[in-house]
């Protein structure tokens, strides 16, 4: 059996197997073949890659011969072999048309993106792996960007007050956020829908800024979940009065499938100090403001509105080896230790993690968002 490794099309910078995840493959009894070139922008070159027992492969090798596909975005899949397995972050609830058309060319895909998020998976979860590292960049980012200090200083020319950083969202990506901004010394206030977390946030130093009669968000992986309209009323009027106190935004909230939901408004941005900025983590969904735009900068009445989805992508050595184990995780559920494929869908992972096989969308929220055949 052979597990095949495309090289990622920029911006792109990470890659599905590092070096010392293919060592555990080929114990595994699998052949692994890596496009030429795949690691480098990961800092992985090709020569490591061969010294832990990989073939270096042209991508055309890989398509057509490889028994299961690796690649992180869904553009760089091209046409594989039929009946291969492709396996990578494929965001399928926002491209079901996509998910069809690789489930009638009889492939059977595995979107790591939709891994239910439950203990047992916790080894394989792509997006906490990569939340956690994009909550610790957005904070270095707020400070490169921001045009005060984040600390306290007192020096003889006078007193420096530390930065007010507020965080929306205490998922990974804004418990990282918390932890990494209390380390460079600013004061943070966090909101979250869900009272859960309220002991987290204090737990990192943290303040916790509180609505009451939030809808129940135990059951959404993580997620933000859709609040009632006196809620978001109420919401809205408490975001505002902390967001025009503070010096950073970090925005992490997401609804799956959704377009993200808006939680700094035109109006909020308007009485932000000149000077402010905020860093959007949602903003390949939209954005959680209302002036978000994906992969730029823009400033507006003095306040910068930064819109990056892809942080975890500026650290891709580390990004790519957690991502890697992640793989590795999940692929155990389906190779046995004589190195076959074994699509167990008696198994609830593999089953949640499985969009398309057998010819058909198997993800019934995906198949709920295709047209009915008439």
């Amino acid at each position: 059996m052979i597990i095949g490794v495309l090289k990622e099309q920029a911006p792109e910078t990470r890659v599905s197997l590092v070096p010392e995840v293919v060592a555990a493959f080929v114990k595994m009894n699998v052949s692994v073949w890596v496009e030429s070139g795949a690691g480098t922008l990961a800092f992985y070159g090709d020569e490591q890659y061969t010294a832990v027992g990989a073939e270096i492969k042209t991508a055309a090798d890989i398509r057509s011969s490889a028994d299961i596909v690796l690649t992180i975005q869904s553009d760089n899949v091209g046409t594989v072999k039929q009946g291969a397995v492709i396996m990578g972050v494929f965001q399928p609830l926002f491209s079901p048309e996509l998910m069809q058309s690789w489930a009638e060319k009889g492939y059977t895909v595995f979107s790591l993106d939709t891994i239910p998020r439950t203990t047992r998976a916790q080894s394989m979860d792509v997006l906490s792996s990569q939340a956690n590292i994009a909550g610790y960049k957005a904070v270095l980012l707020a400070a490169m960007q921001y045009s005060r200090y984040f600390p306290m200083f007192m020096t003889a020319a006078g007193s420096i007050p530390p930065a007010k950083v507020l965080i929306l969202g205490a998922g990974v990506a804004g418990l990282q956020a918390i932890a990494t901004a209390r380390r460079l010394g600013a004061v943070v206030e966090v909101f979250d829908t869900r009272p859960a977390v309220k002991e987290e946030v204090m737990s990192l130093g943290a303040k916790f800024v509180e609505v009451e009669g939030a809808a129940d968000a135990s059951k959404a992986g993580g997620y933000a979940v859709e609040q009632s309209e006196d809620f978001q009323r109420r919401q809205r009027e408490k975001i505002h009065e902390h967001a025009k106190k503070s010096d950073i935004i970090i925005t992490t909230a997401q609804i799956p499938g959704r377009k993200a939901p808006i939680l700094i408004t035109k109006d909020m941005i308007e009485d932000m100090r000149a000077g402010s900025l905020i860093v959007d983590l949602a903003s390949v969904t939209g954005g959680n403001t209302d002036l978000t735009q994906n992969d730029k900068a823009i400033l507006y009445n003095g306040v910068t509105i930064i819109g990056n989805s892809a942080l975890a992508a500026t650290t891709p050595a580390d990004a790519s080896k957690l991502y890697a184990k992640n793989v590795l995780n999940f692929a155990k559920l389906i190779i046995t230790k004589e190195g076959a494929i074994n699509l167990n869908f008696e198994d609830d992972i593999v089953k949640g993690t499985c969009i398309a096989t057998d010819g058909k969308i198997a993800n019934e929220r995906v198949g709920a968002l295709l047209p009915v055949a008439s």
